[in-house]
């Protein structure tokens, strides 16, 4: 794993030079967030040693390196999810490159199905904690120890000073954002009206088929983490409607440019 990492790393420090200190995950129907970036570079993930290929619509699948706040970053245009078939291993691949790239500060992003009854199609949700029971966890296997501890520690995987700082960036414009838990689960079904249920009983505020297993990679590796999910779709609700990706990637695109505006904002404070 090390050696892929390296393998990965050099090959793009040869064709870009500077060190991000942020690194962003952008989530389905978000692609468009790296128009506020001044892009310096663009790598097509097949061109990296050891990338997968994201084949889901409404992820680009490329690095984009450039600025953003002041700040030098780099953003995944699309991520990997475990249900197109990848090891758990290839699905935070990235984000053990970008640890090893330089980047001290993970933000991530996601389209979230909505538990929580106070919430509507287009919410912004500040994820302050997850559950990842049904999700299978990055460090299952022998540890490696270059990456981080055994046990790494889970009590505060979303920082939350940086939750409080964007709480703050928020009603300084009044964008109204939620705070909830996210339930990871492994999809590509969205979950059946039985499933939704147990979630929100159990304690989830919105669910989604992605982030839990990059966030845990990258507080293995000790590095900063603040998420994001756009609510797309209701999950607890009694009419008979049903939900398609299509319809997804649509409340994405239209809450995107608040969370553009909260992210750029929130990397200019850091």
């Amino acid at each position: 794993m090390i050696t892929k990492i390296n393998e990965a790393v050099e090959y793009i420090r040869r064709v870009y030079s500077n060190t991000p200190k942020v690194g962003i995950v952008l989530g389905s129907g978000l692609g468009s967030f790296t128009a506020e970036m001044t892009i310096e570079k663009e790598i097509p993930y097949g061109d990296i040693p050891h990338f997968p290929v994201s084949t889901v619509e409404g992820h680009s699948g490329k690095l984009i390196f450039g600025e953003m706040g002041g700040k030098k970053v780099v953003a995944m245009a699309g991520r990997f999810h475990f249900y197109e078939g990848y090891a758990v291993e290839e699905v935070v691949f990235p984000i053990r490159v970008m640890k090893f790239l330089g980047v001290q500060t993970l933000l991530l992003s996601n389209a979230a199905g909505g538990m929580n009854t106070s919430f509507k199609v287009g919410d912004l949700m500040v994820i302050k904690d997850h559950i990842s029971l049904f999700a299978v966890n990055p460090l299952i296997g022998k540890n490696i120890e270059e990456l981080g501890p055994r046990f790494p520690d889970m009590s505060e995987p979303y920082n939350k000073s940086l939750v409080s700082k964007v709480k703050e960036i928020a009603a300084e414009k009044n964008i109204d954002l939620k705070e909830g838990v996210y339930c990871g689960v492994s999809g590509p079904t969205f979950e059946t009206r039985a499933e939704y249920k147990l979630l929100q009983v159990i304690g989830g505020d919105a669910v989604g088929m992605s982030t839990v297993q990059e966030v845990i990679a990258a507080v293995h590796m000790g590095l900063t983490v603040f998420a994001m999910s756009v609510i797309t779709d209701i999950g607890i609700r009694e009419e008979e409607n049903k939900i398609t990706h299509a319809e997804v990637l649509e409340a994405a695109g239209n809450a995107e440019p608040k969370l553009t505006y909260l992210f750029k904002e929130l990397i200019a404070q850091l």
